[in-house]
């Protein structure tokens, strides 16, 4: 089968771009190592000494899944979107609606990161320009303060001045409220946030091409300190090795006292492993572009390995280095907790202070940004190539001059803003999105790791680039209930309602999909939608599977609720 078919869009609308190879898909997915920063002080408080462990092992699971990623990616050189696509059509022959549940999870958990990583880079810039004041109980300040107003605890002093010193525009909101078991905020983090994620689609408007030539020198900027940042403290002795025991988790999270390896130390281990899961197992975006390649049979396979490659040096590196010099009081702090001290930490740990603090703010923001310019670039071609294969609504097909998804875009673009709202509220908010978010990613984590399996069932004879050792097809499918089980067990540690809501999220798809299928399609597919693999539509009435995928499914969901049953904090 020729390599080089060009994706199928509706008249007029143009197509996405043969215009990459695998290094080019490689810069667009450099900002996947970024993502450790979002959730490093969160892992930390609820996970403890084991955090370096959770991190570590969620790499080398996100290694091990790739390989079926790869392999299914390979199966459809003109089509983009990522794995998710190509695993939905492994069950499509079983569900029409099992299918499009695989697309719609892998958007919902990478369209977040667009606000949540916004949020962050909002909160740096507001404490580049209207920093809050850090009076400490010895302050000059402080004693003045309790001279003059006597009986005045040193710590109400603190909070008095701090208050009062607290530049307005921390504290300024246009409107906030609550929404369910979350708050929202159009304050100054939203605004600057909404600038960023502007400034994100005009980059990405220019197409693949113009995007991963922007983001291989922003990826040079960022990924060199975060090496440093890795390597540096272990040479200069700055590892202090008994911040890594006992190793056991936390008795409560956010709480430095040790517990132990019983339900509720395994409950808190696995809420790290699920959440840990959205970051290590990302780099899987780097197969988002297949269409886009110009040798997709070579370029899908290298640009899954060598991001991959990339994420595990930075997954295990990072997180070691700042455990072993912040210790746990130090991972438990605030700052590190909600990510405003991240950089200021980074720049302690390669010895610098003053300029290179304000240097490690501006690499701060570059990664974030670069996570945000990959979140786009990917979850918009989840839209664009759901739409053309018939699960999304049509407009999302179009593309402009430049080969962008820019409808697609405009829609995370817009679904973000609402998101951003929750997200710059506080922390809690924050990671309820986060959890909800990464439910989707699990779904579709269970159902593309099944459908290697299913792929070599049932198109077993379709010519593939680089075909993975079956026994790796196998250890990713029973990885599946692994990640299922970190979902019923550890969704719970970040919000009670995280799980639930993430079910509610997953099934928004039904009435997408029905209202794309049956009313704007008349209940047929796209004619073209099977073409890689050289079928019809009739030819999926031959389910070579058998009851096999229907027992999966139930085997799956049994996995989920018998763990968040028997796990409890």
């Amino acid at each position: 089968m020729s390599t080089t078919t060009a994706t199928h869009s509706d008249a007029g609308d143009g197509q996405l771009q043969r215009t990459i190879d695998w290094r080019g898909a490689f810069w667009v997915a450099s900002g996947v190592p970024a993502l450790v920063l979002f959730s490093i002080g969160g892992i930390a408080g609820t996970t403890g000494n084991i955090a370096f462990l959770i991190w570590t092992a969620s790499i080398i699971l996100g290694l091990i899944q790739s390989f079926t990623y790869a392999e299914i990616a390979g199966l459809f050189p003109s089509k983009s979107g990522g794995a998710s696509v190509y695993g939905a059509t492994a069950w499509l022959r079983y569900s029409k609606f099992i299918a499009p549940l695989s697309v719609w999870c892998n958007w919902l958990a990478w369209t977040p990161v667009l606000s949540l990583g916004c949020s962050i880079a909002a909160a740096y810039i507001l404490n580049a320009l209207a920093p809050i004041p850090g009076f400490t109980e010895t302050s000059p300040e402080v004693l003045q303060y309790m001279a003059a107003n006597v009986g005045t605890s040193a710590a109400d002093a603190v909070a008095a001045l701090t208050a009062a010193a607290t530049p307005a525009i921390r504290t300024w909101t246009l409107y906030h409220g609550t929404l369910g078991p979350v708050s929202f905020s159009l304050n100054s983090v939203f605004f600057i946030g909404v600038i960023l994620m502007l400034i994100t689609f005009a980059i990405q408007h220019r197409g693949i091409l113009g995007t991963a030539n922007v983001q291989k020198y922003i990826g040079l900027i960022v990924i060199v300190p975060m090496l440093i940042v890795g390597i540096v403290p272990i040479i200069t002795g700055q590892i202090n090795w008994d911040n890594y025991s006992p190793l056991v988790p936390l008795a409560a999270a956010y709480s430095p006292e040790p517990g132990a390896w019983n339900v509720a130390g395994w409950t808190l281990a696995f809420g790290g492993m699920f959440i840990a899961a959205w970051s290590a197992y990302a780099f899987e975006t780097a197969i988002c572009y297949t269409s886009e390649f110009k040798n997709p049979g070579r370029d899908t396979v290298r640009a899954i390995f060598y991001s991959g490659l990339l994420c595990l040096a930075l997954y295990t590196l990072v997180p070691f280095t700042f455990q072993g010099v912040l210790g746990l009081n130090g991972m438990l702090a605030t700052p590190i907790v909600d990510g405003s001290g991240v950089a200021e930490a980074m720049a302690r740990m390669v010895g610098g202070a003053g300029f290179v603090t304000s240097i490690m703010v501006m690499l701060m923001i570059l990664a974030l940004m670069l996570s945000i310019m990959t979140a786009m670039a990917g979850s918009s071609r989840t839209l664009y190539q759901g739409s053309v294969d018939g699960w999304l609504p049509r407009y999302l097909s179009h593309v402009n001059s430049h080969g962008a998804p820019t409808r697609a875009m405009w829609t995370d673009l817009i679904f973000n803003v609402f998101l951003l709202a929750v997200a710059a509220a506080d922390a809690t908010s924050f990671f309820f999105v986060l959890s909800v978010s990464n439910c989707g990613y699990i779904i579709f984590n269970f159902l593309n790791l099944n459908s290697g399996w299913i792929h070599r069932i049932d198109n077993g004879h379709i010519h593939r680039p680089w075909k993975a050792p079956t026994i790796l097809i196998a250890v990713g499918a029973l990885l599946s209930y692994v990640n299922a089980m970190f979902m019923g067990a550890g969704a719970k540690v970040w919000n009670p309602w995280a799980l639930w809501a993430g079910f509610i999220a997953a099934a928004l798809i039904i009435p997408v999909f029905c209202y794309r299928h049956y009313i704007q399609d008349g209940g047929k597919f796209p004619v073209h939608m099977l073409d890689d693999l050289g079928i019809s539509q009739e030819d999926l009435k031959n389910r070579k599977a058998g009851i096999l995928p229907y027992l999966t499914l139930i085997a799956g969901v049994v996995v989920v609720l018998l763990a968040n049953w028997f796990f409890v904090i």
